[in-house]
C-alpha cells in the first residue's frame, strides 16, 4: 500500500487494533493529535519518516507491520482537494519537545496572564538561543491541555532577524486566512485588514504566538484589541514602545536547571558519573538552551565519548568559547560539532539551504540545491532535524533557527568556492522561476494546462496542484524573482510576471504584486520591446490601483501605457490601458472618466476581437452609468456584458467567464432591486447565489442573498424570504461585512 488513502487507513486500522484513541496515541508517541488525524484523513503531505516511526513504536507494531507502515507513508500524498485545506493547521505551533526543562517561574507568569481578563498580551524578550520560542510553544501546549483556548492556537514567525522581516500587511493576510477568511476576501489595505482581524479575535478565545518580532511597528497591528484571547510575542528586543502589555525578560537557564536539562539529554547514570564535567559544560554553554541541546545531542549520539572529552574540545577553541558568550554567532562551536557529524550529502544540503530566500523549504527545493533525488533529500533533512540544525513542521516543510542560518552561510562560504555558490544559487533561482511560471500558466486563458516539459520534483498536473505550489513557495519564488530582476535577467522576470497575470486576481491579499509588476515593467523597458513594455505597464497600473490603493498613480501609469501603445500601434494594449484607467477612475471616483474610458476600451477590444478584455471593459462603462444615476442604461450594459460572456461565437475563456458571469448576474439583480423590478430581481439573484457560492465569493453571495430576500418579500411576504435574509446576515457577520449585516438586520426586524 503506497497511496495516501491506504496509508491513512492502515494507520487507523493499527490504532483501532491497539485499542487506542487519538489522544492516547498522541501521548504515547509525542506526535500531536492534529498531525495524527491529518495522516489518517489523508491530509498530511509526505509524513516525515521520523514521525511515522514514533507512531509505529507507540503502537508496538511487529517488525513487518512497522516497515509496511513506513513504506506506505513514503508513498506521499497529493495536495488536498479544493476546500479541504485546514487554514488553522497552517499556523499550528511546532510540537513541544519532550525534554523541555525548567522555567517554572516563567511558566507561572504566562499562566497568570490568562487570569487578567480581556485580551492579554505578553512580550517575552531575550538574547539569541535563550529559548524564547521553546518557552512560548511549551506554555501554549500546557494551556491547551487545560482547555483555556478552545478556538485554537496560532503560531506565526515574523522573521524579525531577516533582512526583510514579514510586513504587517502580509502577516495580517496570513493570520486572517488561518482564522478562516477566504483569501479572496482578505482586505488589501493594512488598516482594514487589521480591523477585521481584531473583530474576529474579539469573538474567539485564541492563543497567538507572534514569534521573532522585529520591532513595535511590525507587531502592533497584529495585537488583539478585545475579547478573551491572549498573545505571546517573542523578540530579541524588549519592544518597550508597546503599550498595555506584560513583559518578561528571559535570561539564560540557571545552573541548576541547565544541569537538569543535560541530565535528561544524557541519562541519569552517565551524568552522575561525570557530575563535575556536567557542571563545566553548563558553564561553557552559558546556560543557553540551544547550546546545551546541541552539546547534549552530540554526546547522546556518541556513547563512547565522555562529557569531559566534549568539555575539552570546547575549551580548546577560543573562538568557540567566545561564540558561546557574545554576538550573533554565540553558539557556533556547538553548531560546528553537530555539522561535523553529518554525512557529506547532509552537509552540502545544510550549507546550500542557507541560500533559500524564504523562511522555509520543502524536500523538493532541498533536492535541487543538494543535487540529489527526493528520497535522499528527505533523508538529509531528517538527519539535520535529528541533530538540531533544522526545525520541521507538520506540513513537511523545514526552517532554520536564525543563528543556525548564519552558521550555515558561514560554512557555505568556507567550504565552497564562489563559482560553486553561484552555480547553486542560479540552479535554485532557475528551478523556482520555471516552476512558478509553469504553475501560473494554469490560470492563463491561452494556457490552462500542465507544462509540456515537467519541472523536476514538482507535480503540476492540475490547476489545484498549481495553486497549492504557488502558495506554498510564495516567499521562495518571489525571492528568486527578485534575485533575477537584480541580476538583470529581464526575460525571465517578464515571463514569470506574465504567467501570473490572471492568477493575481485570485490572490488579491498579497501585497507583493505591486513589486512584481513594477519590476516586470522595468525589465520589459530594459529589453527594448515596446509591446512587452506597454503590456507590463498596464499590469503595473492594475497593481497600483488594486494592490497599492493608489488610483491617481494608476491612472497616470495607465496613460503612460496608452501613449506607448498608440506610438507602436498596439490597439489591444490601448484597450487594456483604457480599461485600467477606467477601473482606477471607479475608486477616485470620476464618472466621466469611467464612461469615456469604458467606451474607448470596448470599441478597441471589439475591433481586435479580444472578447476576454471586451467583457471587462463593458463593466467599466456599466459602473460609470450607474454612478451618474442612469440605472436603466447601466442595467442594459450589464445584460450586454452577460450575453457577451455566454456567447459561444465570441468564446470568452472559461477561466475568466465563470467568475465574470457570476458577478454580472449579481450586478444585474442588484440593479433590478434598485429599479423595483421584483420578478426579474428574484430570477437573477436566485441564479447568482449558487454561482457565487460555488466560487467561494462570500461577500458577493451575502449581497445576492440580501437582494433576493428583498425581492421575494416585495413579491409576497409569505414567500420564503426569511431564510435568505438570515443566511445573508450570518455570512456577513462571519466575514465582517458590516454594511450587508446592518441591512439584513433591518430587513429581519
Amino acid at each position: 500500500m503506497t497511496g495516501p488513502t491506504s496509508f491513512g487507513a492502515l494507520l487507523r486500522g493499527h490504532r483501532h487494533n491497539a485499542g487506542m484513541t487519538l489522544e492516547e496515541l498522541s501521548e504515547a508517541s509525542g506526535v500531536s493529535v492534529r498531525a495524527i488525524s491529518d495522516m489518517e484523513l489523508g491530509h498530511s503531505r509526505r509524513p516525515q519518516r521520523r514521525t511515522v516511526a514514533s507512531i509505529a513504536d507507540a503502537l508496538r507494531l511487529a517488525p513487518d507491520d512497522h516497515a509496511a507502515l513506513i513504506a506506505a507513508a513514503r508513498g506521499g500524498s497529493p495536495a488536498a482537494a479544493p476546500g479541504a485545506r485546514d487554514h488553522i493547521g497552517l499556523l499550528e505551533p511546532p510540537r513541544t519537545v519532550w525534554d523541555f526543562t525548567g522555567r517554572p517561574a516563567e511558566l507561572t507568569w504566562i499562566a497568570q496572564l490568562t487570569a487578567q481578563g480581556g485580551a492579554t498580551i505578553g512580550v517575552v524578550s531575550g538574547p539569541p538561543g535563550a529559548g524564547k520560542t521553546a518557552l512560548a510553544v511549551h506554555a501554549a501546549g500546557v494551556l491547551a491541555e487545560r482547555g483555556l483556548f478552545p478556538d485554537g492556537r496560532f503560531f506565526l514567525d515574523l522573521r524579525g532577524t531577516d533582512g526583510a522581516p514579514l510586513r504587517p500587511a502580509e502577516a495580517l493576510a496570513i493570520l486572517l486566512r488561518a482564522l478562516g477568511v477566504p483569501e479572496r476576501d482578505v482586505p488589501a489595505g493594512e488598516e482594514e485588514a487589521a480591523g477585521r482581524y481584531r473583530a474576529l479575535l474579539a469573538e474567539r478565545r485564541c492563543l497567538l504566538i507572534l514569534d521573532n518580532a522585529a520591532d513595535e511597528a511590525q507587531v502592533r497591528p497584529l495585537l488583539p484589541g478585545a475579547g478573551a484571547g491572549m498573545a505571546l510575542v517573542t523578540s530579541r528586543r524588549s519592544l518597550s514602545g508597546l503599550e498595555g502589555v506584560h513583559r518578561l525578560a528571559l535570561a539564560p537557564l540557571p545552573a541548576r536547571e541547565a544541569g537538569e536539562f543535560l541530565v535528561r539529554l544524557l541519562g541519569g547514570a552517565r551524568a552522575e558519573a561525570e557530575a563535575k564535567a556536567v557542571e563545566e559544560l553548563v558553564a561553557l554553554c552559558g546556560g543557553l538552551p540551544l547550546a546545551l541541546r546541541i552539546a547534549g545531542n552530540r554526546l547522546a549520539s556518541r556513547p563512547g565519548w565522555t562529557v569531559a572529552h566534549l568539555v575539552g574540545r570546547l575549551a580548546d577553541t577560543e573562538r568557540r568559547l567566545a561564540a558561546l558568550t557574545a554576538g550573533d554567532l554565540q553558539v557556533e562551536g556547538p553548531f560546528l560539532l553537530s555539522y561535523q557529524q553529518l554525512s557529506p550529502l547532509a552537509q552540502r544540503t545544510f550549507r546550500r539551504l542557507s541560500l533559500v530566500p524564504g523562511p522555509d523549504a520543502g524536500p523538493e527545493l532541498a533536492a535541487v540545491l543538494g543535487q540529489t533525488g527526493l528520497d535522499d533529500a528527505e533523508d538529509s533533512l531528517e538527519e539535520l532535524v535529528e541533530l538540531g540544525l533544522l526545525q520541521s513542521a507538520s506540513d513537511g516543510r523545514y526552517r532554520f533557527h536564525d543563528l543556525i542560518r548564519l552558521f550555515a552561510r558561514a560554512r557555505l562560504q568556507e567550504a565552497e568556492p564562489e563559482a560553486q555558490r553561484r552555480a547553486a544559487r542560479e540552479r535554485m533561482v532557475g528551478w523556482l522561476l520555471d516552476a512558478a511560471t509553469a504553475a501560473g500558466r494554469w490560470f492563463e486563458p491561452d494556457w490552462g494546462r500542465a507544462p509540456a516539459e515537467p519541472v523536476r520534483h514538482v507535480e503540476l498536473g492540475t490547476r489545484e496542484q498549481a495553486r497549492a505550489w504557488i502558495e506554498a513557495e510564495l516567499a521562495n519564488w518571489f525571492g528568486a524573482f527578485r534575485l533575477a530582476a537584480e541580476a538583470g535577467e529581464h526575460r525571465r522576470v517578464v515571463d514569470l510576471a506574465e504567467s501570473m497575470h490572471w492568477y493575481s486576481d485570485r490572490l488579491m491579499w498579497w501585497p507583493r504584486w505591486l513589486e512584481v509588476y513594477e519590476r516586470s515593467a522595468a525589465s520589459a523597458h530594459a529589453l527594448g520591446d515596446g509591446g512587452l513594455e506597454v503590456t507590463h505597464r498596464n499590469y503595473h497600473a492594475w497593481a497600483l490601483n488594486k494592490i497599492g490603493k493608489r488610483p491617481a498613480d494608476a491612472i497616470a501609469e495607465g496613460r503612460r501605457a496608452l501613449a506607448l501603445a498608440e506610438a507602436i500601434g498596439d490597439v489591444r494594449q490601448q484597450a487594456w490601458a483604457w480599461t485600467y484607467i477606467g477601473g482606477a477612475a471607479i475608486d477616485v471616483p470620476d464618472p466621466d472618466l469611467m464612461l469615456g474610458a469604458g467606451g474607448e476600451a470596448t470599441a478597441r477590444f471589439e475591433a481586435v476581437g479580444d472578447w476576454d478584455g471586451y467583457a471587462q471593459a463593458l463593466a467599466v462603462t456599466a459602473f460609470g452609468l450607474e454612478s451618474t444615476g442612469r440605472l436603466e442604461e447601466a442595467l442594459a450594459q450589464h445584460r450586454t456584458r452577460r450575453a457577451a460572456l455566454t456567447d459561444p461565437v465570441r468564446g470568452v475563456s472559461p477561466v475568466i467567464a465563470d467568475i465574470s458571469i457570476a458577478h454580472s448576474t449579481l450586478w444585474i439583480g442588484e440593479l433590478e432591486v434598485r429599479l423595483g423590478d421584483w420578478p426579474a430581481a428574484a430570477e437573477s439573484l436566485t441564479a447568482a447565489v449558487p454561482l457565487l457560492e460555488a466560487l467561494g465569493q462570500s461577500r458577493q453571495e451575502a449581497r445576492a442573498r440580501l437582494g433576493l430576500a428583498r425581492a421575494l418579500r416585495a413579491l409576497d411576504p409569505s414567500e420564503p424570504w426569511i431564510p435568505h435574509a438570515r443566511r445573508a446576515l450570518e455570512t456577513a457577520v462571519a466575514i465582517d461585512y458590516p454594511q450587508v449585516a446592518a441591512e439584513a438586520r433591518r430587513l429581519l426586524s
